[in-house]
């Protein structure tokens, strides 16, 4: 069915790349040898529909026409579906070589490399030998562990809304959240999905190591406008605790912590193993203090202190 489907979208897209005029469903329907098989018009209308929105997913641009007479055409026009000349230098190839190499996901893999094939067989240059002949000295890596990953992109990208099981840090258990995908975002090595929570009616930023089970899809379309990408990046920013609004001061044992460290504002030797940090505290600093254990301690703020030693009781209980 799937080759069937395959071979009835070619020529639909060949018949209306083809023609210098509209062509109309009639039309369309005795030329395409799949649709003059449908048992009846509304059988061909449904397919046809489906089609046309196949096509246009593809990235197919169908023009529809309102004829003289009241009847309605199709055409894709080549002008409209021919890509401008590929004119990227060694240097640019170069950058989406190493970019299509970043991904580990098997899915992502495959598309960036297929990509890669597209516009070398456009005309884009190959990466110059002297790239080639070091690229592994470093080679960039995201890597995607969480079973959730997978699921999510998918919806993100057909805005599905999406259920699953999520277990806050501070909680015990986890709880079921209904969820309106927006996108995903990487932070100091973690992924995070941010989107609309239909039960709490509010964007939310939920980190996927900490969805529990299969993400499960729901029919329907999303309830609350989905926001510019930048204004996404922000959110999820402040929410993983990149953007700072005060400064907390921790005890951190020396020779440990070195990702503090490097966030330090200052820093002092206390004796006995222990050194003072003053470090940058915006949300999500609590989370990532749980994370080094007994080599920290909350001096303050005391809301700080008090949100760590919940997370560490939470932890603790199981």
């Amino acid at each position: 069915m799937a080759i069937a489907k395959a071979e009835r979208l070619m020529n639909l897209a060949l018949c209306l790349l083809g023609t210098r005029r509209p062509l109309s469903k009639r039309e369309l329907r005795g030329s395409i040898e799949a649709y003059l098989e449908a048992g009846s018009d509304d059988s061909f209308n449904r397919m046809f529909e489906r089609d046309k929105d196949d096509l246009r997913e593809l990235g197919l641009v169908i023009e529809t026409v309102e004829g003289l007479e009241g009847d309605t055409g199709y055409l894709a026009r080549r002008d409209s579906n021919r890509l401008p000349a590929i004119t990227l230098d060694a240097e640019e190839a170069a950058a989406l070589g190493v970019a299509a190499r970043v991904w580990q996901q098997a899915r992502l893999a495959g598309a960036a490399n297929g990509a890669l094939q597209k516009l070398r067989a456009a005309g884009m240059p190959e990466a110059e030998d002297s790239y080639e002949a070091h690229h592994s000295a470093l080679e960039p890596r995201i890597p995607v562990h969480e079973a959730a990953f997978e699921p999510l992109m998918l919806a993100c990208r057909d805005r599905r809304p999406v259920v699953f099981d999520y277990r806050k840090a501070s909680a015990a258990r986890p709880e079921q959240r209904q969820v309106e995908p927006w996108t995903l975002e990487c932070w100091r090595g973690h992924w995070y999905l941010a989107g609309h929570d239909r039960d709490r009616g509010a964007e939310r930023v939920f980190r996927l190591s900490r969805i529990s089970g299969r993400v499960r899809s729901r029919s329907g379309s999303f309830t609350a406008p989905v926001p510019d990408v930048s204004t996404v990046r922000e959110t999820v920013e402040t929410w993983a605790g990149e953007t700072a609004t005060r400064s907390a001061l921790i005890r951190l044992r020396t020779g440990s912590g070195y990702p503090l460290r490097a966030k330090a504002l200052s820093s002092r030797e206390l004796g006995d193993g222990w050194d003072e940090l003053e470090i940058p505290y915006g949300h999500g600093l609590d989370a990532w203090l749980v994370e080094f254990g007994p080599d920290v301690v909350v001096r303050e703020p005391a809301d700080l202190r008090a949100d760590v030693v919940d997370r560490l009781r939470a932890v603790a209980k199981g």
